[in-house]
């Protein structure tokens, strides 16, 4: 016997089970949960906020070169933990085999000023022609 409703043999129940739709949804959504923080480039730092920042769209790039200053003194480049001192031999040899010498720098809006002002000058004395500072756009919401 049968747990559906309805008759014997031979007939189709038009029940909709969502089970197995639910359950879809359930593994899409963690696999989502567990890819998104992975798709971020380089290491997370809270944005200076601006008001008329430039688009800079090779930052997204996938060879695009990001030095991360947190607000706890460390510099990353990309996902990795450098040094300040070892910073402009890394870059140079990053950009070694390309020939348009850009790097974008991230810091955390409670970065020290001299730490910034280190990794600028580190990356330019390894002979990057232009520095881009990553910034985020404030708010019209955020002005008033």
């Amino acid at each position: 016997m049968g747990m559906g409703s309805g008759g014997g043999r031979g007939e189709v129940t038009s029940e909709i089970n969502v089970t197995p739709m639910a359950d879809v949804m359930l593994v899409l959504l963690i696999i989502f949960m567990v890819v998104t923080p992975m798709l971020q480039k380089g290491q997370s730092v809270e944005l200076v906020r601006t008001r008329n920042p430039i688009d800079m769209k090779e930052a997204d790039r996938d060879d695009a070169i990001l030095v991360a200053v947190t607000r706890d003194g460390k510099f990353y480049l990309g996902q990795d933990l450098v040094k300040i001192d070892d910073l402009g031999a890394k870059v140079n040899d990053l950009l070694a085999s390309k020939l348009d010498k850009k790097v974008f720098v991230k810091s955390d809006s409670r970065a020290k000023y001299g730490d910034v002002v280190q990794v600028v000058d580190n990356i330019r004395n390894a002979g990057v022609d232009q520095v881009g500072l990553l910034t985020e756009r404030l708010d019209d919401q955020v002005r008033k």
